[in-house]
């Protein structure tokens, strides 16, 4: 710990921390009197976060990171090693959904929204308490029931490890290239296949992670009140930030699952 930490404080980093669930989390977590780091990819959008966090009261911290670059991930966790920060809590939060539907489209979606992830957690692993959480914010989109039978036998095999889901992320995108993205099993939705992905990379991690007791869950926040949800979605924030929460702060051994509302939810 730092002299500015709070000594008995448990740390949070919440990817996308700037606006809506991101924002919305650090708020809760702060206010359960975690340590909150909040990374935005744009600095002034943090800062600003950051200082409407402590109007209220509530202390967060600023880093910047861009979750599709390696090399901003990279001088993340190297900050935080320079300061000797430790995290209980990660929430992969930070993601897009993106008009229209081409290969552009799907590599961009797929870049932050499943390898973004994939690489955040990779260079803070180092930096996260044995014990400690991972919560990767999905969404119901992600549900496998509209997936070929043998590409969904894939995502779902007990036995599938990152180097096999990487390759079939990757399968998309060319597939798409081909125009032959139906007749192999999948949907015409970047955003689904992100989630979907972000939802086997749970799987896949929980088990790479299990030697140190980290528990990684996904959570479906629901259609929430957002900028990418939109003023129409029947939830509000608050409601999609509960269900993250109750991820990052959970007691129970539970790892690998996808929760809504604190229940259990099929992949």
């Amino acid at each position: 710990m730092t002299a500015n930490t709070p000594a008995q404080a448990r740390t949070a980093l919440v990817t996308g921390g700037n606006r809506g669930l991101g924002l919305g989390t650090c708020r809760a977590l702060a206010g359960r009197g975690l340590h909150v780091l909040l990374t935005s990819r744009n600095p002034d959008d943090g800062r600003n976060a950051v200082q409407e966090l402590a109007a209220e009261g509530l202390r967060a911290e600023h880093f910047v990171l861009d979750v599709t670059s390696a090399a901003s991930a990279s001088a993340l966790a190297d900050a935080l090693r320079a300061r000797a920060l430790e995290l209980d809590v990660l929430v992969n939060n930070a993601g897009v959904s993106l008009d229209g539907f081409d290969a552009e489209v799907v590599r961009r979606t797929l870049e932050a929204n499943f390898f973004g992830a994939l690489q955040v957690t990779d260079a803070l692993a180092p930096s996260i308490r044995d014990g400690g959480h991972i919560v990767m914010v999905s969404s119901g989109m992600g549900e496998l029931s509209g997936y070929g039978r043998a590409l969904r036998a894939q995502l779902l095999d007990p036995a599938l490890d990152r180097h096999v889901l990487v390759e079939l992320m990757q399968s998309f995108v060319r597939e798409v290239e081909r125009g032959r993205h139906r007749a192999a099993g999948w949907p015409s939705s970047a955003y689904s296949v992100s989630k979907a992905g972000l939802n086997a990379l749970t799987r896949v991690l929980a088990r790479e992670l299990a030697p140190r007791r980290i528990r990684v869950n996904a959570v479906c926040p629901g259609w929430v009140q957002t900028d990418m949800g939109g003023r129409g979605a029947p939830r509000e924030i608050e409601q999609g930030v509960a269900s993250i929460v109750w991820a990052a702060v959970l007691q129970a051994p539970t790892t690998g699952g996808f929760f809504r509302d604190g229940r259990a939810i099929e992949w």
